[in-house]
């Protein structure tokens, strides 16, 4: 089941008392969740000598969250100076921080440098040369080419933006050991959302496989691979989840070898976003309006500004109705927002229980992706933030944006240029 009966459990016998409280809509996240999780993964690849996950800031930036993942000893991906500077903010600095940007100016990486750095993840062998100065650890996105990405969320590595292509890969790792490069890791991210463990097994070995073809012909030791993230939830009832303990005893079997074969073994990094945060989020709603004409519509108070997934990826996310049950009766019915916008749909001809204005409903696996890619189209404004903490409160960890924060960016200081 998307949600899990954990959280539910801990959750909707409250969830009354915290929508009145705070109002809806909001997004809420489950930090026991978040945890159980956490700990999961760091139990699934204890036998590899080093293995660390670096939590993928854009799934969901929230400090408090964050915060979470330094305590469990996570490190952070991120793709932005603005993710950089969330993360330094609180004390996330040097290795602890992965810097995976593409398309990236000299500027970009100036600021990167700051603060105590971070790994620089290079995404393009040109971007070398736009390097500022040349760091002590350098690694390489890899883009391996033909290859089955399991979805379409990501697409086919052959027409993808990122990455540096096989036939470039060494000849980037030549040049920055020319630079005076000492320090060297890889990086692929060639799935999103795989629900089947074995694909992630086959990454391993094939960055496995690369570097030591890279080591053979440079003469160069690997001090970690970084498999990227992808792993998936089930978002859709029924769906069995990714085998991630079978998945963690096959690649420390890939790592074993390794070390058997070439006398050391590289660390084993990842970077989890939708895994760690997505099921252990929710955006609860409220039924405002209903409205009969070709089909059933209801309205409710949030709209694809707060979760766009469905919109962008035809994606689903299941929902509950607070004390009901399919079991009362069920109709077809368009769960939607308020926007000018046709394909402002959280769900389109679901059968739920039969709702009314007031009711209370409960959209699934919000917890990454959600809030983060939110927009402002139609002034349309993001929802409030709250966390379940694993001490059984609910504390609010970002307010919801208001018309103020709209209009912020029209305050400037004049300035023209005369043509």
């Amino acid at each position: 089941m998307p949600m899990s009966q954990s959280f539910k459990n801990r959750l909707f016998p409250v969830l009354k008392k915290v929508a009145g409280h705070f109002q809806t809509p909001f997004h809420i996240y489950d930090e026991s969740g978040i945890r159980e999780t956490g700990r999961r993964l760091q139990a699934a690849f204890n036998e590899i000598d080093t293995f660390k996950e670096y939590y993928a800031v854009k799934a969901l930036p929230n400090p408090r969250i964050l915060e979470i993942m330094q305590s469990m000893g996570f490190g952070f991906d991120c793709s932005s100076i603005t993710e950089l500077q969330l993360c330094r903010k609180i004390s996330g600095h040097g290795e602890d921080i992965m810097f995976t940007s593409n398309n990236t100016s000299r500027e970009v990486f100036i600021e990167a440098e700051k603060d105590g750095g971070c790994i620089l993840n290079l995404d393009d062998i040109n971007l070398i040369d736009k390097l500022p100065t040349m760091p002590e650890l350098i690694s390489f996105r890899y883009n391996p080419g033909a290859r089955r990405t399991g979805n379409d969320i990501i697409g086919n590595p052959l027409e993808a933006k990122y990455g540096v292509s096989h036939e470039q890969i060494i000849g980037a790792y030549r040049k920055v050991k020319a630079k005076g490069v000492t320090r060297f890791g890889i990086h692929t991210m060639v799935a999103s959302n795989e629900l089947n463990y074995k694909y992630m097994v086959q990454t391993a070995q094939m960055l496995l496989e690369l570097i030591a073809e890279i080591s053979a012909e440079l003469n160069i030791e690997f001090e970690f691979i970084n498999i990227g993230g992808g792993l998936g939830i089930p978002y859709q009832p029924d769906i069995p989840s990714l085998d991630l303990e079978s998945m963690g005893r096959e690649i420390t079997v890939l790592f074993h070898d390794f070390k058997k074969q070439h006398g050391y073994v590289p660390a084993l990094f990842m970077e989890s976003g939708r895994f760690m945060t997505g099921p252990h989020g929710v955006l609860v709603v409220t039924a405002i309006n209903r409205k009969e004409i070709y089909r059933t519509y209801v309205g409710v108070d949030a709209s694809m500004s707060a979760l766009m997934r469905p919109a962008l990826y035809g994606a689903y996310h299941h929902i509950d109705v607070l004390d009901k049950k399919q079991s009362d009766g069920v109709e077809t019915v368009d769960i939607v927002g308020s926007l000018c916008e046709n394909n402002d749909k959280f769900a389109i001809q679901r059968d739920l229980p039969p709702l009314t204005d007031g009711d209370l409903l409960i959209i699934h696996d919000t917890g990454a992706h959600g809030h983060s890619m939110g927009f402002s189209y139609n002034g349309n404004l993001r929802p409030k933030e709250l966390l379940l903490t694993a001490d059984n409160r609910v504390e609010i960890i970002r307010r919801e944006e208001r018309s103020e924060d709209y209009f912020a960016t029209l305050q400037f200081d004049p300035d023209s240029l005369t043509l």
